[in-house]
C-alpha cells in the first residue's frame, strides 16, 4: 500500500459515520445479545472453536447483526465475503459461489458469505445459494429484520441456525455511548465533550434499543456544536485560505438534554402492514382488551396508530372483539364498537383516535364472555362433521300452495299464543347444547331466563 492508498483509506474512515466506526472488532468489545453470545453460550462456543455452520441473524435494526458478522470475520479462518442483497444480483452471487468452490478445491479454505438484508432476495435468488450451503462450500450468515420463517426459503432455513437479536437495554446503550466518547481513534475522545446525565438517560430511552440511532444522535449533536470547518473554496478573491491551527484548543461542548432532543429524529416505528409487526401489535391489542386492561389496550392502540396502521383495521377488530369476547355479557359493546367504526369512516384521522379510544376503554372494562363464540364454533363443527339434521315438518315453510299436502307446518305452535310467549316444542333434538351463558354481566340475566324455561319444560 503506497502513500496515496493510505491517504484514501484514511479519508474513507474519516467520512464513515460514528456508528460504523465504533463497530466492535472483537468478542470482548461486543455489547448485548448475552442470551446466545455470553460466556458458555452456543454462538460464542461455535465462534471460539471456529466451527460455524450457516446462521441467520434476525432482529430489529441497530441491535448488532452486521457488527457481529464483522466480529466473526476477525475470528474465523474462512475467507469472509460481505454482500448486501439490496444492491446484489444473481450474477454476482454466482460469481462469488464459483470463486468459493475454486478456493475450497485449490486451498481447502471455506468461504463465509455474509448476506445482509437477505429477505430482499426472492425465492429464486435464495435457491441459488442452497447447493453450496448444503455441500459446505460456503458458510452463509444471513441478516434480516423480517421474520425468517416468512422471508427465507424453508430448505435454506432448515440448514441454518437462527439467532434472534433483542433490542439493546438502556445499560447496553449507555456502555456504547461511553466508549464512543472515550475512544480517541474511532470515536469522539479527541473532543472536549461532556454529556449530561439527563441527556444520556434521554438517549438511552428514546433510542429504543437501537445503538445506531443513539450514536447518530450523539454525533449530530457534537458536530453541530463545532465551529464551521475552514474551506478554501469559500475564500474571497485575494484572500489566503483559512487554515486551522493545530494547537488551537476546541471550546468545550456540553451535550445537554435540549441538544439531545434536537439531535434525534422522530421515532420511526418498526412497522410493516403485511409483516410481523402488524400482527404482533394487533395480537397484543386484542389480548389486552380480553384481559380487561384498558391501560395496555390504549397503549397498543397508540402504537398502531403512530406506526401508520389503518384506523379502519382497528375499528373492524373492535367490532369482532365485541361479539367474540364481550358477547352477551354486555350487548351494548357491539353497539359501541359499531358506532366507533362508523365514526372512523365519517371523521378520519386524527380526530377518530378519540372515538377508537372511547370504544377501547369501554370494551376493555366490559364484562367478558365468549359463550356466543363457543356456541357457533360447536354448532358449525356439528354441521360439518355430524349427521345432517332434517328440518322437522312442523318447522318447515307452509306459505306456498301445496305445502299442506306435504304436511309442512302441521302441528306448529305459535309461541305468542301461549302463556309467557313460550311453548314446549322441539326445534332441534333436546340433547343438543351449544350456548351456555356465563354468570357475568348481562349474561347472568340470560342464564336465569334459560333456567326458568328449562324448569317449565320439565313440568310439561
Amino acid at each position: 500500500m503506497d502513500l496515496f492508498d493510505s491517504l484514501r483509506q484514511a479519508n474513507r474512515e474519516t467520512a464513515r459515520p460514528l456508528a460504523a466506526r465504533m463497530r466492535p472488532r472483537t468478542l470482548d468489545e461486543y455489547v448485548g445479545q448475552e442470551h446466545f453470545l455470553g460466556e458458555g453460550k452456543l454462538l460464542r462456543r461455535m465462534l471460539l472453536a471456529d466451527r460455524l455452520s450457516s446462521l441467520v441473524f434476525y432482529g430489529p435494526p441497530g441491535t448488532g447483526k452486521t457488527a457481529l458478522a464483522h466480529v466473526i470475520a476477525h475470528h474465523t479462518k474462512c475467507r469472509f465475503q460481505p454482500l448486501n442483497a439490496v444492491n446484489a444480483g444473481t450474477k454476482e452471487v454466482r460469481e462469488i459461489l464459483a470463486e468459493a468452490r475454486q478456493r475450497l478445491e485449490d486451498h481447502g479454505t471455506k468461504t463465509t458469505l455474509f448476506l445482509d438484508e437477505i429477505h430482499r432476495f426472492n425465492k429464486a435468488q435464495q435457491d441459488v445459494l442452497l447447493p453450496d450451503v448444503e455441500d459446505g462450500v460456503i458458510v452463509l450468515i444471513g441478516a434480516t429484520t423480517q421474520n425468517p420463517f416468512f422471508s427465507i426459503n424453508t430448505p435454506l432455513l432448515s440448514r441454518s441456525q437462527i439467532f434472534t437479536f433483542e433490542p439493546l437495554s438502556r445499560d447496553h446503550i449507555k456502555t456504547i455511548i461511553g466508549r464512543a466518547l472515550a475512544d480517541q481513534d474511532r470515536g469522539l475522545g479527541n473532543l472536549p465533550v461532556t454529556v449530561t446525565d439527563d441527556a444520556l438517560a434521554f438517549l438511552c430511552e428514546v433510542s429504543d434499543g437501537d445503538a445506531r440511532r443513539a450514536l447518530t444522535a450523539l454525533e449530530i449533536g457534537v458536530k453541530s456544536s463545532l465551529g464551521p470547518s475552514p474551506s478554501p473554496s469559500t475564500k474571497r478573491k485575494g484572500e489566503k485560505p483559512a487554515v486551522a491551527k493545530a494547537d488551537e484548543p476546541q471550546p468545550p461542548i456540553v451535550y445537554d438534554l435540549a441538544l439531545a432532543q434536537d439531535s434525534i429524529q422522530r421515532k420511526v416505528m418498526d412497522f410493516d402492514p403485511t409483516g410481523d409487526s402488524h400482527y404482533d401489535l394487533a395480537s397484543a391489542f386484542i389480548k389486552s382488551l380480553r384481559g380487561s386492561d384498558p391501560q395496555a389496550a390504549v397503549y397498543w392502540l397508540a402504537r398502531m396508530l403512530e406506526s401508520g396502521e389503518d384506523p379502519r383495521f382497528v375499528a373492524r377488530r373492535l367490532v369482532i372483539f365485541a361479539s367474540e369476547d364481550v358477547g352477551n355479557a354486555d350487548p351494548q359493546g357491539l353497539l359501541v364498537a359499531n358506532a366507533a367504526w362508523d365514526a372512523v369512516e365519517r371523521v378520519g384521522l386524527p380526530e377518530c383516535q378519540l372515538n377508537l379510544s372511547h370504544a377501547v376503554c369501554y370494551l376493555a372494562t366490559a364484562p367478558k364472555s365468549n359463550a356466543c363464540t363457543v356456541a357457533i364454533g360447536a354448532a358449525r363443527k356439528d354441521v360439518k362433521e355430524g349427521r345432517t339434521l332434517q328440518v322437522p315438518k312442523h318447522l318447515r315453510d307452509s306459505h306456498y300452495n301445496g305445502a299442506k299436502s306435504f304436511g309442512h307446518g302441521a302441528g306448529y305452535q305459535y309461541a305468542h299464543d301461549h302463556e309467557g310467549g313460550w311453548v314446549d316444542q322441539e326445534y332441534v333434538p333436546a340433547d343438543v347444547t351449544y350456548y351456555t351463558p356465563t354468570g357475568r354481566g348481562f349474561e347472568a340475566v340470560i342464564k336465569q331466563r334459560m333456567e326458568e324455561i328449562e324448569k317449565r319444560r320439565e313440568k310439561t
